[in-house]
């Protein structure tokens, strides 16, 4: 079968590590960057970088407004309600980080957070740290055998006492969406905050946030194929003015003297400091590119990649896939092999894909595994790109068994 990826042109570094024997299926790690991106960023640079928001002179004012103006994409790209409730952070991670610690003042020894089993390690720690500093009891909702969160579980541990919900969109490993829908509605039944980290999410279809009716979204740019260094934060208004400052410096402070200060609202309350311009200018860039493409053929051409890969790995004996991987990306193991080693000699056959516990570790320990194999795929990708992985992983299956 050939699936031909018509995108594939627009990203320049495609061509490049093809001309190094390279394939890159590790997309769910980070994306190659279109044309529209490196463009941005030359033309920032090259025509007279400027601070944001506190400078008077021309290149200030192009500056703040190319700024703003990308804060208006992601609204709409996201569907906020306005601009201000986007506040940009330095990666999903840290966005997950300022919730921690700008909630913290709303909860009372022995309040429970929920989260869930498959959570990445950005989803779990910042949690797990904050009810260690409180005293606060961290519940973990179970899986089902398909990789979702057992909704029936959730309803038993989702209670009274439950103050914070935080879960996933989409697994970084199992490949699976969640039943956001029904955990949204049983936190919010318990007046709950909720808190959806949709870093692996928001790069497969359009997501509305108001539509979702959490409270807290987040996500990371390098993984929507625009720049790294550079998170989003979408706040409800209400949840928006339940968080404290948590980060002091320039371009937050109202007033300030030598004994006290007063912050600006969000979003610029939260942004202390140079934000990183170039990257926010870029992330537009890259969303300008995004809504130029026709999503429902992006859709169908990530559905046909992934039924082939998942074809492929089937086909194949003793492997064994992790969940019921539903779009972009599978995980799996070789049956009496490392994960390691079938990842060195894929490594060595110029296939780039992870291995390990994709920082998800405490979901791989309950599976009993040290690590897993992940093929992680993107619009650029094509059936050629799959064929070339398979043959390597069949010389490497050789080589091992």
């Amino acid at each position: 079968m050939m699936i031909a990826s018509p995108w594939r042109a627009d990203f320049p570094a495609i061509a490049a590590l093809q001309r190094q024997d390279q394939t890159y299926l590790d997309n769910a790690a980070t994306t190659q960057k279109p044309q529209a991106l490196l463009d941005a960023l030359t033309h920032y640079y090259a025509n007279g970088a400027a601070n944001v928001h506190r400078a008077q002179h021309l290149p200030g004012a192009h500056a703040t407004q190319a700024f703003e103006d990308s804060r208006g994409k992601v609204a709409q790209w996201l569907n906020a309600g306005t601009d201000g409730q986007i506040i940009f952070t330095h990666g999903a991670t840290s966005a997950l980080n300022l919730l921690a610690y700008g909630l913290e003042h709303q909860f009372n020894p022995g309040d429970e957070i929920v989260i869930s089993a498959l959570e990445h390690h950005a989803n779990l720690l910042p949690w797990q740290q904050m009810a260690l500093r409180r005293d606060l009891e961290l519940i973990v909702l179970p899986l089902d055998a398909d990789g979702l969160i057992d909704l029936e579980a959730a309803a038993s541990l989702i209670g009274p006492r439950t103050r914070l919900l935080a879960v996933s969109q989409l697994s970084n490993v199992l490949g699976a969406w969640q039943p956001l829908p029904a955990l949204l509605t049983m936190a919010r039944t318990h007046d709950a905050l909720t808190v959806v980290d949709g870093a692996q999410g928001v790069v497969h279809g359009r997501h509305d946030v108001q539509a979702l009716d959490c409270d807290f979204y987040v996500c990371s740019s390098h993984k929507l194929y625009g720049p790294d260094g550079l998170g989003v934060l979408y706040g409800r208004n209400e949840a928006l003015r339940q968080l404290r400052h948590w980060q002091f410096g320039g371009e937050m402070v109202q007033n300030a003297d030598y004994q006290h200060a007063s912050f600006r609202p969000a979003p610029l309350g939260f942004e202390a400091g140079t934000p990183p311009i170039a990257s926010v200018i870029g992330l537009g860039a890259t969303l300008d590119y995004l809504n130029g493409l026709d999503q429902r053929a992006v859709d169908a051409h990530e559905a046909a990649l992934h039924a082939y890969l998942l074809h492929g790995l089937h086909a194949r004996k003793g492997i064994r896939l992790l969940g019921k991987p539903q779009v972009a990306l599978a995980s799996f193991v070789v049956e009496g092999v490392h994960n390691s080693d079938v990842a060195h000699l894929l490594t060595e056959q110029g296939i780039a894909v992870r291995a390990g516990h994709h920082c998800a570790m405490p979901l791989l320990k309950s599976f009993g595994l040290p690590g897993a194999i992940r093929v992680s795929l993107a619009l650029y990708n094509d059936s050629e790109d799959l064929e070339r992985f398979f043959t390597a992983l069949d010389q490497a299956l050789e080589l091992l068994r």
